[in-house]
């Protein structure tokens, strides 16, 4: 569903009269707004199969900082996997990197383990890889990213919000239209029959309906084991 239908489906449900533009009135600004919002807390509120992408790295001898590019520190990373080596690189703490680095030698060779390491000029997140690269290799991070939207012709991770008429969401997009309505509902303080706090409540039946459903995809990420 486009960012205009999603405003045009919450004008309708809150009997207004739609919009050829999300900016055509400063109503159907606020509500794009209210779209927005939905969009973020929807986004927040699940690992969504639909957010999952992939970032690759190619190393480059002697360096150990790498940028994921397009995260914009809206992303929980899932695994991270030396492609080129065939293994996985197991997360280590900042403390243990800087007692690696600072206080003894650092080796180089093919990278087994990783950190975050703040953002860069662009806001995306950095991490540190060690062993320092002796050569190119293929780092793969599987990651969840909360921003991604499709634009006219093709998916693109960007953090921006919902902006063009024609941007759509890859979430589901019942529990946004609904918790964008239960949030106008809240603002404008009448609908017509139907609470806010009723609106809130389908948004969040609509909300958990959508997560079992999407949770059938990864169920050994809900099944928990005694260690």
């Amino acid at each position: 569903m486009t960012y205009l239908d999603l405003v045009n489906n919450v004008l309708r449900r809150m009997r207004e009269d739609e919009v050829a533009s999300v900016s055509e009135s400063s109503y159907s600004k606020l509500v794009g707004d209210f779209v927005n919002d939905a969009k973020q807390f929807v986004e927040s509120a699940w690992d969504w199969s639909a957010l999952r992408t992939t970032i690759t790295i190619t190393t480059t001898p002697g360096v150990f900082n790498y940028s994921l590019l397009g995260s914009q520190n809206k992303i929980n990373v899932l695994d991270v996997i030396n492609d080129t080596s065939n293994n996985f690189m197991d997360y280590k703490s900042s403390s243990w990197f800087n007692n690696t680095f600072l206080n003894q030698t650092p080796g180089s060779g093919s990278p087994q383990s990783y950190t975050f390491n703040g953002v860069n000029d662009d806001g995306d997140t950095q991490i540190d890889i060690y062993p320092i690269p002796d050569a190119a290799y293929d780092i793969r991070v599987n990651v969840i990213h909360r921003g991604t939207i499709y634009g006219e012709n093709q998916q693109v991770i960007r953090p921006e919000i919902l902006s063009a008429d024609s941007d759509k969401v890859v979430i589901p997009h019942m529990p946004v239209l609904h918790m964008a309505i239960a949030l106008l509902a809240r603002e404008r303080g009448e609908t017509g029959g139907t609470s806010a706090a009723e609106y809130f409540g389908i948004a969040d039946k609509y909300m958990s309906d959508a997560i079992a459903f999407d949770a059938q995809k990864h169920p050994d990420e809900i099944t928990w084991y005694v260690s």
